[in-house]
């Protein structure tokens, strides 16, 4: 089995779900490396027991920590539970979060069936390597 470093986020109205969903998959998430924002990283420890390195809480830098983990190549998937309901006063680092996950190509989930299918699927506990463009790739496609 290759051990995942798995980002755990969820904002305030969702924190519940996502701790309800890791002590659910609890044998699964426990044999790899988590990684949390500030509270969440909190509650996710005190519920199950599974130790966490926890970051800022997100409005205060914890999404832009994630985002530069990512970006270091050290966060193999993201799980964030989000709440498209409740505006966020810090709504641009969560786009900024979202927008490197899906830049470096980080499977990601923002609900609990997307998480779901992600930890079910057989490349959760075998290595993955995401396919990455380089800038100059990018710069140099042709459609």
């Amino acid at each position: 089995m290759y051990r995942k470093n798995l980002a755990l986020v969820a904002h305030d109205n969702r924190k519940k779900d996502l701790i309800e969903w890791v002590e659910f998959n609890r044998e699964r998430i426990s044999m790899h490396k988590l990684v949390c924002t500030g509270t969440t990283g909190r509650m996710v420890e005190q519920a199950t027991g599974i130790p966490v390195t926890t970051l800022k809480s997100g409005p205060l830098g914890g999404d832009q920590q994630m985002g530069a983990l990512i970006a270091e190549g050290k966060v193999d998937m993201l799980i964030f539970f989000w709440d498209p309901m409740q505006p966020q006063p810090h709504d641009v680092d969560v786009k900024a979060l979202l927008r490197i996950s899906s830049l470096y190509n980080i499977p990601t989930a923002c609900n609990r069936s997307t998480a779901d299918f992600m930890i079910s699927s057989p490349l959760f506990d075998s290595s993955y390597l995401p396919a990455r463009e380089s800038f100059d790739e990018y710069l140099n496609r042709t459609l």
